[in-house]
């Protein structure tokens, strides 16, 4: 997996969950990508990433904003980060929702760590070749 080589690229995880959060965040540590946690969406725009991330891993229901909110209001000002939804959330009708206005991936927890890091992978590759192509 080539995740490791994605040198200062930052992966952002957004999810108001403390135990999700770290275990995610150790998981992405352990093969070397740099990430970042955030515990709400507000958090994350008030940061310097909410420009600059590689990769978003963004939970769907949050207390404030949630993460749909936050990913139209990410499409509304013209930021095309790449992202990751994960959710307790089984309807087909949101997957399919979040996954028309551009999510890689939308998981539903819990899920099988692979599954995350393809999904991460795949978000980093994609937002690369965007940068590359203009």
């Amino acid at each position: 997996m080539m995740l490791a080589m994605a040198g200062d690229c930052k992966v952002c995880l957004v999810d108001d969950d403390e135990s999700f959060r770290e275990s995610v965040a150790g998981l992405f540590r352990s093969i070397g990508l740099h990430v970042r946690a955030f515990d709400s969406a507000e958090a994350f725009l008030a940061s310097e990433l909410s420009i600059c991330a590689g990769c978003l891993v963004l939970d769907v229901n949050m207390p404030g904003m949630s993460g749909v909110e936050l990913q139209r209001q990410l499409m509304d000002r013209g930021q095309r980060i790449q992202i990751v939804f994960v959710t307790a959330r089984t309807e087909p009708e949101l997957r399919r929702l979040l996954l028309e206005r551009g999510a890689i991936a939308c998981l539903i927890k819990p899920f099988p760590e692979d599954e995350l890091l393809d999904a991460v992978s795949n978000a980093m590759t994609s937002q690369a070749e965007q940068h590359s192509s203009g």
